[in-house]
């Protein structure tokens, strides 16, 4: 993690930044420091020196409309992520709070529905909180049947997970049209496979595998939340205007 001064304000760039800032704020030196007369070409992105065709992921304005709809899905993939580990924990170690935690992941759907509804209008994002749902119950049942080994019924449930996979990817590609269906379907099949391995390894208890596949599933998880506020912020531009 580094700052750039931009004239009067510091930039902190964060983790994984530049898979949106680069693509939402291309810029070069020249028009950084003409927006900002008092700023000083040779200490911006000191690290790297003063290159004028060099391409900075930091843009001259930052437009708190955008950032927020970005953190706000970010987090929600995130707490997707984290709450579906600790449910396949849950479920596989027998915990005391399966329940509860299960409620909790069960929540995620429901805040992504509330984060789309400004945008896409009730049943829109309550047809995407129904999918998501559903989601993750199967992924719940398939760790179930996995855990007692009954492989007809584990084999059907995942079939059943990516049939769901693949209606959230036409979905997803039909409302919006800077969503594509097919990378949509790509991300979540990925998405599946790795949560898939992260059972298996809970389940086997190779704890230290499942700890690796996580941090996929994080990083993975923020490439969707990405690509989906990028397509929202590209559909809805009069909402994201400074």
């Amino acid at each position: 993690m580094y700052q750039c001064p931009m004239g009067a304000f510091f930039y902190t760039i964060q983790p994984y930044d530049t898979s949106w800032l680069d693509q939402r704020y291309p810029s070069t030196i020249y028009p950084i420091t003409s927006a900002n007369a008092e700023s000083n070409p040779n200490y911006i992105c000191p690290e790297y020196g003063y290159y004028p065709e060099r391409y900075y992921p930091a843009p001259t304005r930052i437009n708190k409309t955008e950032v927020y709809l970005t953190n706000t899905i970010r987090m929600l993939w995130e707490q997707h992520g984290a709450w579906t580990r600790m449910a396949i924990t849950s479920l596989a170690l027998d915990l005391p709070d399966v329940d509860l935690v299960i409620e909790r992941l069960l929540r995620n759907p429901v805040d992504f529905e509330n984060a789309l509804r400004p945008f896409y209008g009730d049943k829109i994002a309550s047809k995407f909180s129904d999918l998501l749902k559903s989601h993750l119950v199967i992924a719940a049942e398939l760790v179930k049947a996995s855990k007692v080994g009954d492989n007809k019924v584990a084999s059907d449930t995942e079939k059943k997970w990516y049939d769901n996979a693949n209606e959230i990817a036409v979905f997803l590609g039909r409302i919006n049209p800077y969503w594509s269906q097919e990378d949509w379907r790509i991300m979540l099949h990925k998405h599946l496979a790795l949560v898939k391995a992260e059972a298996v390894a809970m389940l086997t208890k190779n704890y230290a595998a499942g700890i690796a596949v996580y941090d996929e599933i994080e990083n993975q998880a923020l490439e969707m939340a990405d690509v989906m506020a990028e397509g929202i912020i590209k559909q809805f531009p009069e909402i994201f205007k400074e």
